[in-house]
């Protein structure tokens, strides 16, 4: 008797006729967190409140019109206006877009400035001024 003769695979009934069944139903974990939601320059700051994994509560930032720009000769702080994206090393697509992560060059009111934190994750977004 060879086994290869009873295998079917790929379908939903078993060797015996009956039909097969879900394991387990899909649990929320499973599914994922859903699409990338990503900041983008906007006309003021919109964030939104979520809650994650573990109970726990993430804030995410959906439009941004101001960063926290640290001057690293005056060693301080400015709350700056963002005037445009420069550049994304991460994607090009992301600075035609005006979308906002970190490591992308910003033009604020105070110079060009690198984002630091992640906008979409922390709420805020903090850039180091370049000399």
């Amino acid at each position: 008797m060879k086994l290869g003769a009873y295998y079917k695979g790929g379908d939903l009934k078993k060797p015996s006729g009956g039909k097969k069944r879900k394991v387990r139903r899909t649990k929320k974990k499973a599914l994922g967190g859903g699409p990338p939601q990503i900041p983008k320059l906007g006309e003021e700051d919109v964030r939104i409140v979520e809650r994650v994994r573990g109970g726990n509560i993430k804030v995410r930032l959906r439009e941004a019109k101001y960063a926290n720009v640290y001057i690293p000769k005056e060693k301080r702080y400015v709350k700056a206006k963002i005037l445009s994206i420069v550049e994304t090393p991460a994607n090009p697509d992301f600075a035609r877009r005006n979308y906002m992560v970190k490591g992308a060059v910003i033009r604020t009111e105070v110079g060009n400035a690198v984002i630091t934190s992640q906008p979409g994750q922390d709420g805020i977004i903090n850039a180091i001024l370049i000399e």
